[in-house]
């Protein structure tokens, strides 16, 4: 019998040094998000924080997500810089909604064959969305799988912890009839309706070089999502939220009703603030239905906080210091329903 050439796990498809040399490249990246409760740095087996200080009774908030479908668009035109962003803000703004402010993120990247210098890209944008955020890059995981995935395939999901007063949690309860809602402008799709995007673009036919009011087609579809923490931060400290509401793949009309409490329902009016060129493209391309458009996308609303009437203006002038463009696009009133009505 002929001898055998003995096996390797590099042989089997499963490269450590390049694993290696990963860490090595985003050591730095996760030292640029770093806050004083990170205890210790990355290479252990699990990320240390201590608590911080000043909380009476502290309550954490943790979220998962990933990005869909739109990774599928990113690995196409080979653009990775933002879709890490996309995954730190669909954490953050999801636990940013009880209140939380986000403490820390772990990442995991999963592939057939690690491209060092992909991933690379991958978690500068992570590392990218933590600082916006605030919270610090504690760890996270690269897994290397041959045969899982296409070899030129990677797949990302996103775990963020946050913390917030028990007695400053935002469950809807406070909110009354007459509050004003106070949308957020998204800067696009978000993260979400991407497997309806990839069938209209299909349809559409050759879109490579398109442009829509002089920005490219597939720049726009890529945008990252917006990270609203900042912003509501300061909003809180200044004005009275009783209820927010993380706008993702459902629309206004399956997320807003999540922040209601009974006895409420949203009145909105789709006119009152400036919907984005790239959604009337998707509509018309597609032939979509107003209401299959308003279940699936943010239609340029990435969040809604819930105030009162009164503090509706100051609200409005906060968020735009904090470089967000926010309109007042509807309020609460009494109905049987926890519901969205649009007052077309």
């Amino acid at each position: 019998m002929e001898p055998k050439d003995p096996l390797t796990y590099q042989r089997a498809g499963v490269d450590i040094d390049a694993g290696n040399r990963l860490v090595e490249r985003i050591k730095p990246l996760a030292q640029g998000t770093q806050r004083p409760e990170v205890i210790g740095g990355l290479g252990g087996f699990g990320g240390l924080f201590a608590l911080p200080a000043g909380y009476r009774q502290p309550v954490l908030v943790s979220g998962t997500d990933g990005v869909g479908t739109k990774l599928l668009l990113a690995l196409e035109a080979k653009k990775h810089d933002g879709i890490g962003i996309d995954l730190v803000a669909m954490c953050v703004n999801d636990i940013l909604v009880s209140g939380a402010e986000p403490l820390w993120f772990l990442d995991y990247y999963a592939c057939s064959k690690l491209d060092v210098e992909v991933a690379e890209q991958v978690i500068a944008g992570i590392s990218a969305g933590c600082q916006q955020a605030g919270c610090a890059l504690l760890g996270g995981e690269t897994a290397e799988m041959p045969g899982m995935y296409p070899s030129d395939h990677y797949d990302l999901a996103g775990f963020a912890v946050g913390i917030v007063e028990r007695d400053a949690i935002l469950d809807g309860s406070a909110c009354t009839a007459g509050d004003a809602l106070i949308g957020i402008a998204s800067s696009g799709p978000h993260s979400n309706g991407y497997s309806l995007i990839r069938q209209i673009l299909v349809r559409a036919g050759a879109h490579q070089h398109l442009q829509i009011d002089g920005e490219p087609l597939i720049d726009l579809l890529l945008r990252p999502t917006e990270i609203y923490v900042r912003a509501i931060q300061a909003l809180r400290q200044q004005v009275t939220v009783h209820a927010l509401a993380h706008i993702t793949g459902g629309g206004l009309t399956e997320n807003l009703p999540r922040s209601l409490p009974a006895g409420l329902a949203a009145h909105i009016d789709p006119h009152s603030w400036p919907q984005p060129s790239i959604f009337r493209w998707l509509q018309e391309q597609g032939q979509v239905e107003d209401e299959e458009m308003r279940r699936v996308f943010n239609l340029g609303i990435g969040m809604v906080a819930i105030v009162p009437w009164a503090e509706r203006d100051r609200a409005l002038q906060i968020l735009a210091d904090a470089g967000h463009r926010a309109y007042c696009i509807g309020q609460l009133e009494a109905g049987p329903e926890k519901k969205v009505v649009y007052l077309d």
